[in-house]
């Protein structure tokens, strides 16, 4: 059974429809994320969970409790959900040790000593236990934030765009800190966020959001690798499309040659095959190996140095462009013809997008 389960929410702002017909589940201990450009209702979604927004319709249920339906809304602070807040709403008149117990209304005083000293060693931190907000880094000011909503043990941890005040470096450490912190205390927590760096390190599955709607639930692996709609593959990685044509269900020929794979079937249902069956197929930058020996050739119009890699932009004869990986030694000067040739695990294709 899952500890959330968000089923065929709407939520809308006037007249204007934030939220449509959404539904996603959670299991316990699990990590999940709402990932999307800014605008597209994540953050919305996860007021309602947390209650600070009334849904038009739908059900969300917590650790088998409904707390919002046509006919129940459980307020706030009544669901048993803790949130980490992006500009952190540490109280800075009180100490580290103040602000983890300041929702510990229930508790004695020794337990309430014994629950923050608890919760200072699980984000390690219990060296700073009597400084001051303003006395901390930004990364420990989140997981001060991150250790004051687990100290009440709430069955559900909300984040909210948790990193977005930290600079690049600290934002992947935190985010792997973070991540370790709630398996090892088994929080079930969902985060928001627009950055996909963060969702990968941080999230068990993810929901790519466009305009209110998730578009597809599944691991990084797949959202990668194999994407639902053209939209998550755009949004996900990098990657170019190339024309393609479906020979069968099994080969489609881009200008590079013919690749081999199960072509989708939304792409050119077999009936279609007798015709001109056209695709755009997707190329990642780890589909386009780096090949001195390969006669297969290509231009390289500009270059991104990555530190152990340079992600290359290549032309090809056909005048497409394709994106390559290639380790940093290889160091190639635009216009230079590189040697390439093609890895291609499976075919991701959609029909072609209509200008």
């Amino acid at each position: 059974m899952p500890l959330l389960n968000v089923s065929n929410l709407n939520h809308s702002f006037g007249q204007h429809g934030v939220i449509h017909d959404l539904s996603f589940q959670l299991l316990k201990g699990s990590i999940g994320c709402l990932l999307g450009p800014s605008g597209c209702g994540k953050t919305t979604v996860l007021r309602c969970i947390a209650g600070f927004e009334q849904p038009n319709s739908g059900q969300i249920v917590v650790a088998g409790q409904t707390v919002s339906s046509p006919q129940t809304f459980i307020p706030p602070e009544k669901r048993k959900i803790g949130m980490v807040f992006q500009d952190y709403a540490l109280f800075p008149h009180l100490n580290v040790s103040e602000n983890i117990a300041f929702g510990l209304t229930n508790k004695t005083d020794t337990e309430k000593r014994s629950r923050v000293h608890e919760m200072l060693d699980l984000v390690g931190l219990v060296s700073h236990a009597k400084k001051f907000p303003h006395e901390l880094s930004g990364g420990q000011q989140q997981r001060i934030s991150l250790a004051r909503a687990l100290a009440p043990e709430p069955e559900l941890l909300l984040l909210d765009e948790p990193f977005s005040n930290l600079d690049t470096d600290l934002r992947e450490r935190l985010s792997l800190e973070v991540r370790e912190i709630l398996k090892s205390s088994g929080t079930t927590a969902i985060l928001v966020t627009h950055d996909q760096h963060e969702a990968f390190a941080m999230s068990d599955e993810i929901g790519v959001m466009h305009q209110g709607v998730i578009q597809q639930w599944d691991s990084a692996y797949n959202l990668y690798h194999r994407p639902a709609n053209r939209f998550v593959a755009d949004f996900i990685g990098q990657g170019s499309f190339l024309a393609g044509k479906v020979l069968d269900t099994q080969h489609v020929r881009i200008s590079l040659g013919t690749l081999f794979s199960d072509i989708p079937v939304d792409c050119c249902p077999p009936s279609d095959l007798d015709a001109e069956c056209i695709v755009d197929v997707l190329l990642r930058p780890d589909d386009v190996i780096h090949d001195d020996a390969s006669l297969m050739t290509a231009c390289v119009v500009s270059k991104m140095f990555r530190g152990a890699e340079f992600l290359y932009t290549l032309e090809l004869a056909s005048g497409e462009r394709i994106y390559s990986l290639v380790p940093s030694h290889h160091n190639h000067a635009i216009g230079e013809q590189i040697g390439i040739r093609l890895a291609v695990d499976h075919v991701v294709a959609f029909k072609p997008s209509i200008p």
